[in-house]
C-alpha cells in the first residue's frame, strides 16, 4: 500500500460487474499509470478473478469471513480471495459488519497469506481498538455521510483530526478517510487534515466521466502531500 491511498469501492452498483466493471478497472489503471499513483479497487467477489487478470492495480475483495475452512455455505474466506487473485480486502464496512472474533481470525490468516487489509470503523474512538489488530489500514467513515455527497472533511473534520491523533498510538497502520467524498477539494482537505488517503464509492461508480473524477482526486491528493 502506497501513499496517497486512493481506494475505490465498487459496491454493487450497475457499473460494478460485467463489461462495465472491467472497463472501469482499466480506466482506473490508466489513471494510476499516468499519475504514478496506486489506485486500489474493491470489487464484487464474482469479479475478482476477471479483473485481477486484466489490470495491474491492486484488486481487493469487499468482504472476507474469518471462518475456518469447512461447512460454511456462502462464506468468503481469505484463502478464497487469495486464490481468486485479490491482494487484500475490506473488512467491517458499515454495510457488512463483522464480529470482532471473526475479524481477528480473518486478519491473522490474511497476514499469513500476504494479503493487505482495510478495517472500516464509524467513529474515531474505535481507531485504536481496531488498530491494535494491526490491519494494513483503518478506514474511518461516519455512516450517515456515506453516499450523501457531503464530505466528512467538510461536515465533520474533527472526525479525521481525532482519528489522526488516535492512529499515532498504533505503529505501522495507515489511516484512510471516507464518506461523502465527491470532489478534489474534499480529497485535498482530508489529506491536509492528516489522513494517508481517501476511500470513495458513489462519486466514482455513478460518475458520467469516472476518469475525470479520479484524476482530480489523485491530483489534489498529490498536491496535499506536497504541502504537508
Amino acid at each position: 500500500m502506497k501513499k496517497p491511498i486512493i481506494l475505490v469501492n465498487y459496491k454493487t452498483y450497475e457499473t460494478s460487474y460485467g463489461k462495465r466493471g472491467l472497463e472501469l478497472a482499466k480506466t482506473l489503471e490508466r489513471v494510476s499509470i499516468d499519475t504514478s499513483t496506486e489506485i486500489i479497487i474493491a470489487v464484487p467477489a464474482t469479479m475478482i478473478t476477471r479483473i485481477s487478470q486484466e489490470v495491474s492495480i491492486p484488486v481487493y475483495a469487499q468482504h472476507v469471513d474469518g471462518l475456518p475452512e469447512g461447512a460454511h455455505t456462502g462464506a468468503v474466506l481469505p484463502e478464497h480471495i487469495k486464490d481468486a487473485g485479490a491482494r487484500g480486502s475490506l473488512l467491517n464496512h458499515s454495510e457488512r459488519r463483522v464480529r470482532l472474533d471473526e475479524m481477528d481470525d480473518a486478519l491473522k490468516r490474511m497476514k499469513k497469506l500476504g494479503l493487505e487489509s482495510v478495517v472500516c470503523v464509524d467513529r474515531y474512538e474505535l481507531v485504536v481498538p481496531m488498530g491494535l489488530l494491526y490491519p494494513t489500514a483503518i478506514l474511518i467513515e461516519p455512516p450517515e455521510l456515506i453516499g450523501s455527497g457531503v464530505s466528512v472533511s467538510k461536515a465533520k473534520p474533527e472526525v479525521i483530526t481525532n482519528a489522526v491523533k488516535e492512529i499515532r498510538k498504533v505503529e505501522g497502520v495507515y489511516l484512510i478517510a471516507g464518506a461523502g467524498i465527491s470532489s478534489g477539494e474534499d480529497v485535498f482537505i482530508s489529506i491536509k487534515l492528516g489522513s494517508d488517503g481517501i476511500g470513495v464509492a458513489s462519486a466514482v461508480m455513478k460518475a458520467k466521466d469516472p476518469k475525470k473524477v479520479v484524476e482530480s482526486f489523485v491530483l489534489e491528493a498529490l498536491k496535499a502531500i506536497d504541502q504537508k
